[in-house]
């Protein structure tokens, strides 16, 4: 791999987005999700239409990695919480500290807004590796349960492979 350059996504990013998601969700969850939908929610990130961005990471002009950054208000703490999302990397480019760099600047990001209080993440329980990745970066589990309440676009069921 050559030099990793970072940046901030942009629209004509969003076809790579949509099937990096569709791919996340394969691997990381064993969810097929329907690309339309993917489709239509990584054009509102990228159109302003949501709390959200992408940062790329490309590698020879070629995009191999991104997450999304999402923001929640705390009435607790007076600030903005950042949520990691939408991690991918490109299976050859793993484990060659790409995440690692997509987290440095998420992280310098974060930091550089002051209203910001912190930044977090949540891991499908079934990936261990993600899990061991997160927690030797610094990040720690908070004792907190994700628990959600579905209206619409249920996602289908995880089906976990048995060697993850």
């Amino acid at each position: 791999m050559t030099a990793l350059s970072l940046r901030s996504a942009n629209t004509n990013d969003a076809d790579i987005i949509a099937e990096f998601n569709c791919r996340l969700a394969i691997e990381s969850e064993g969810r097929a999700l329907d690309p339309a939908t993917i489709a239509a929610g990584v054009h509102a990130v990228l159109e302003g239409r949501g709390e959200a961005e992408y940062l790329i990471a490309e590698s020879d002009g070629r995009v191999i990695g991104q997450l999304m950054l999402t923001r929640e208000w705390s009435d607790w703490r007076n600030g903005w919480f950042y949520w990691i999302q939408s991690v991918f990397v490109v299976a050859e480019h793993r484990r060659r500290g790409v995440f690692s760099r997509l987290y440095q600047e998420a992280v310098a990001r974060v930091e550089a807004r002051s209203d910001s209080v912190g930044l977090r993440l949540y891991v499908e329980v079934h990936n261990a590796k993600a899990l061991e990745t997160y927690t030797r970066l610094g990040m720690r589990v908070t004792g907190y349960e994700v628990l959600e309440h579905p209206l619409r676009r249920e996602l289908p069921a995880i089906t976990p492979p048995a060697n993850r």
